[in-house]
């Protein structure tokens, strides 16, 4: 399926890769590793400076906030920092911090996270979660969805409301397709020399659409009912849970 939905435009399909990002890139080459921490300190500095984490943390207490001591799933959590502002804003929350990648978890394992009592740390693929249905009250997946291919998304939907009550879902918005092509030839030119800009094109080109994640939402199981807000400028909110 196009990441613009079953019924995406010529250009819209045009507008999509499967290239990895530094991100995605397992590798021993010191120079794509150095672009991966690269990319890793520049999400966590835009996060603090624009309120990311904060503005995150809302979102996921305000699923929450009819119940007393929820107890929250974050999924690829890259470095950590929703969880820790969501126990920073919630005094009885508990957490468990999850990330498919080795690194990012014995990073978060290494900081002050995994000294707090309410958060648990684990690597944990999304696509296959390693927890009994209903174990919890929300699951998050924040600026990572759009990493994983349809096929993949569309599991990662079944397991989070298999797990919890409902999925979070929060990613990077796909603007219509005359907006998406202005913004991509806007950052290309210095993609090749910004291991940030370069990621930022690659999940430009990966974000889906509403119509696709209504799509994934209805592969992963009829029975799962998506509530969608926001994108075009902001973060693309997405809410699935079983009816």
């Amino acid at each position: 399926m196009p990441r613009g939905g079953p019924t995406a435009s010529c250009l819209d399909r045009f507008l999509e890769t499967d290239r990895l990002e530094y991100l995605d890139r397992d590798s021993d080459d010191p120079g794509v590793d150095s672009r991966k921490r690269s990319v890793i300190r520049a999400l966590e500095l835009i996060g603090d400076w624009f309120g990311n984490h904060e503005k995150f943390a809302h979102m996921v207490l305000d699923e929450v906030a009819e119940v007393p001591d929820p107890r929250i799933l974050e999924l690829g959590s890259g470095h950590g920092g929703l969880s820790a502002k969501v126990l920073e804003m919630h005094p009885t929350a508990h957490v468990t911090v999850t990330d498919v990648e080795p690194d990012s978890i014995a990073a978060i394992a290494a900081g002050p996270l995994d000294a707090d009592d309410r958060a648990t740390v684990r690597a944990m693929d999304a696509t296959a979660i390693d927890a009994a249905d209903g174990a919890f009250d929300l699951a998050v997946f924040a600026l990572s969805f759009h990493h994983l291919p349809p096929s993949l998304a569309s599991r990662a939907i079944a397991e989070g409301t298999r797990v919890a009550r409902c999925l979070l879902l929060i990613d990077l918005p796909r603007p219509p397709a005359p907006l998406h092509l202005l913004r991509v030839a806007t950052m290309a030119p210095f993609a090749p020399f910004v291991p940030f800009v370069h990621d930022g094109v690659i999940s430009s080109l990966r974000a889906y659409s509403p119509s696709a994640l209504r799509a994934l939402a209805a592969h992963a199981d009829p029975a799962i009912e998506l509530k969608l807000r926001g994108g075009l400028v902001s973060a693309q909110v997405a809410v699935a849970s079983r009816s």
